[in-house]
């Protein structure tokens, strides 16, 4: 395992769009490991999108709220309500803003052993999905704050 490199502001990695991945194997896995490593030695992290580490492939790691996720080509695949929410990005340090999200969200992916999982969440953690799985679409959370704090 290995901490990666956190990219920032102003790297094109992270408006590239990451690939799918087509078999989840051990290269897979070690990638994922070596990610929720580096998101564990990161002050204030609580998810992290390959690209944040210089990885063009679609993987999540969550480790927030109680739940630790590995996530393989996450997608949404539903939402409901709306909540304002204060984000910032370790990509990003020192930026903060309000956005707005779904209350909810379902999300389907395979976890680190290609097992095809769906999750749904509310509040914080659907905050979470929706900003990591933007991230793999070489979106980031700037763009949809509302308004800028600090």
């Amino acid at each position: 395992m290995a901490i990666r490199e956190i990219r920032f502001d102003g790297d094109e990695i992270l408006e590239k769009r990451c690939k799918e991945v087509i078999i989840v194997d051990d290269h897979v896995r070690t990638l994922l490991e070596d990610m929720m490593e580096t998101l564990h030695t990161t002050p204030n992290g609580a998810a992290l999108a390959a690209n944040q580490v210089g990885i063009l492939r679609r993987l999540v790691v969550i480790d927030f709220d109680g739940k630790c996720l590995k996530l393989v080509n996450p997608k949404i695949i539903g939402s409901s309500g709306s909540q304002e929410c204060i984000e910032g990005c370790l990509s990003y340090p020192g930026r903060f803003g309000k956005t707005i999200r779904p209350q909810s969200v379902t999300i389907q992916a395979l976890d680190e052993n290609g097992e095809k999982i769906i999750l749904t969440e509310e509040g914080e953690m659907a905050k979470c999905f929706c900003h990591e799985i933007e991230h793999l679409d070489g979106e980031i959370f700037l763009d949809k704050v509302i308004e800028f704090l600090k």
